[in-house]
């Protein structure tokens, strides 16, 4: 069956693949958070060295940014549907191997079905910008937010999956939660069967700008700067915040819950956050965001209560639905119909590169010089990322007068 169809529906066939998109990303967006509700907990019970505790979380961020460049030319040869039905497969293999890995207590092997969840991550991951492919200019950043609002849904799924589920098995705890991540990924494919996208553009050799002209624009650099730090200092924070609310005395039902307020902080304002753009302009809502970043850490720096971890978690989560919606808005000025694919794949391989990077650090961190470190670290990135969409902001001024 073809599943081409054409574009000539203008923003009706947009706003259909962008609702089909938002139920996918309900469901593949819980694995992220059954990965990082449990990652750090689970790494710790299985490893002597509490420094590693949270390289399971840290490696299915690597898996994303592993995955992003491969899935971005499987699905420029097979079409978006085709690549995120594979991607799909990928999550259901990586959930049953985690959960192998939790069950047997192998550390390693734990760390592989993370990776592999990380691997899907990367195709869930291009929904927004599966979006934004048919939409109008006036559209896209909606179509962006639409997706992202499934994501509310995934804030949810996820954590809530975990709740349920983590007595399943005595024998082997939370073995249950990533064989329930496994049923979600299947539950997407039938979702995703039902996307309507059109063809990728080919980029030919010699079609488009060269990759290193598009990445010298001045609008890209403060795009992906702003993305990478938005989602860069979410991750190092997310990461380490479980682990440190157990730290403390609080339960793990209660760390969950946190992540849970987070996700849903995450994903929660994409209902609205399109219009914001709309109306502010993209610069302001992405400088909106990273200052909510910030204004996070100033409360986890404030105390170590329940409130304020959940607080931190929530502020934390909208600053990232602010910035990397409003980041992700300015890529998609950056480049040409021919050079989406590899721009696009560029921008997720330079945010997801350095997700890994915050995520492999948190857990180190934490263990050295504790949970108020990991919120003085915020300041340094937010002030440069804030510099550079500034900058681009008085560049935009004389242009468009």
């Amino acid at each position: 069956m073809n599943q081409h169809v054409p574009v000539s529906d203008g923003d009706a066939l947009a706003k259909r693949n962008a609702l089909v998109l938002a139920c996918a990303q309900s469901l593949g967006g819980a694995s992220p958070a059954i990965v990082v509700s449990l990652g750090g907990i689970v790494g710790s019970q299985l490893v002597a060295d509490q420094t590693f505790a949270t390289v399971p979380v840290s490696l299915m961020q690597l898996g994303i940014a592993c995955g992003v460049i491969p899935a971005a030319m499987l699905m420029r040869r097979l079409g978006r549907r085709s690549g995120y039905l594979i991607g799909a497969l990928i999550g259901i293999v990586g959930a049953s191997v985690a959960a192998t890995g939790t069950g047997g207590r192998m550390f390693w092997l734990f760390c592989l079905g993370t990776f592999l969840c990380g691997v899907y991550g990367a195709f869930v991951q291009s929904y927004r910008f599966a979006a934004a492919d048919t939409a109008s200019e006036s559209f896209r950043p909606r179509a962006i937010s639409w997706v992202m609002f499934g994501g509310l849904a995934a804030g949810v799924i996820g954590p809530q999956s975990v709740y349920w589920t983590r007595d399943l098995t005595p024998g082997a705890p939370f073995a249950a939660s990533f064989l329930a991540q496994g049923v979600l990924a299947m539950l997407a494919i039938g979702v995703i069967l039902m996307l309507r996208a059109p063809p990728v553009a080919q980029v030919r050799s010699g079609g488009g700008r060269p990759l290193s002209e598009i990445m010298r624009q001045p609008k890209f650099i403060a795009s992906v700067t702003a993305a990478l730090v938005a989602y860069g200092l979410m991750s190092f924070v997310m990461t380490a915040a479980p682990l440190a609310m157990v730290a403390c005395g609080h339960s793990i039902g209660d760390a969950a819950l946190g992540i849970q307020w987070h996700i849903l902080g995450m994903f929660g304002p994409s209902f609205f956050t399109g219009r914001l753009i709309a109306r502010f302009g993209k610069e302001k809502i992405t400088a909106l965001g990273l200052l909510l970043t910030a204004l996070a850490a100033v409360v986890g720096l404030a105390g170590l209560s329940i409130a304020h971890f959940w607080v931190a978690l929530v502020l934390l989560g909208i600053g990232w639905n602010l910035g990397f919606i409003g980041a992700t808005a300015l890529v998609t000025d950056c480049y040409r119909p021919e050079e989406r694919v590899k721009v696009q794949a560029a921008n997720d391989f330079l945010v997801f590169g350095s997700v890994a990077i915050a995520s492999f650090s948190a857990g180190g961190l934490l263990s050295t010089g504790g949970w108020e470190s990991v919120n003085w670290l915020v300041f340094p990135p937010v002030v440069v990322a804030l510099a550079l969409v500034a900058w681009q902001a008085l560049r935009r001024r004389p242009a468009a007068a």
